[in-house]
């Protein structure tokens, strides 16, 4: 793995993508919070923009301060951290209200589809490609369009054994789905 893979989280228990001869490879992660947050920022503007804005809302309630204009400073800078917080807080929220969201994944992946089942057999999801309008590819993961605008589902990059099967899984996305798409 290079290094920007390396520091992704992964517990020690969790083990990797595995190649099989028949031409398909199971993968295997623990998901967390985080990929939830990368995946929904990829695809939603609104999401990906809320740093920047509430970075000019508390530069402008900064402003007001140093002018004097304790009120409306003071309220542009309680405004800024509540609209930065509320992506991270509604994405960890929804995670943890979510009975499967944080249970052990297993895929395998194939020209056909990516058939994603939790380890306990709560959830099972067969993607197929000839299904899917797209994917890209982000800091953590790959995010693979599911439907409609919003439909996702990341897979980290900490799910591949090494940078070969990374390789491979980009290389079936492409030739299934076409280039990278969305940002």
């Amino acid at each position: 793995m290079t290094e920007e893979h390396a520091d992704q989280d992964e517990s020690p228990e969790e083990s990797r993508g595995e190649s099989q001869e028949d031409g398909q490879w199971e993968l295997r992660w623990n998901p967390v919070p985080a990929d939830w947050s990368d995946a929904v920022r990829a695809v939603t503007p609104t999401y990906r923009w809320t740093p920047w804005f509430a970075g000019a809302l508390a530069v402008f309630g900064a402003v007001l301060l140093i002018l004097g204009e304790p009120v409306p400073g003071l309220f542009g800078l309680v405004a800024a951290a509540v609209i930065a917080a509320l992506p991270v807080v509604g994405v960890y929220s929804s995670f943890r209200r979510n009975p499967v969201a944080a249970a052990t994944v297993t895929a395998t992946a194939d020209e056909q589809s990516l058939r994603v089942m939790t380890i306990d057999g709560t959830a099972y999801s067969d993607l197929r490609w000839s299904e899917m309008p797209g994917w890209l590819e982000t800091r953590r993961g790959f995010v693979l369009r599911t439907g409609e605008a919003t439909a996702l589902f990341p897979v980290p990059l900490r799910a591949f054994g090494d940078e070969a099967e990374l390789l491979r899984f980009r290389e079936l996305l492409g030739r299934r789905l076409g280039p990278a798409n969305g940002q």
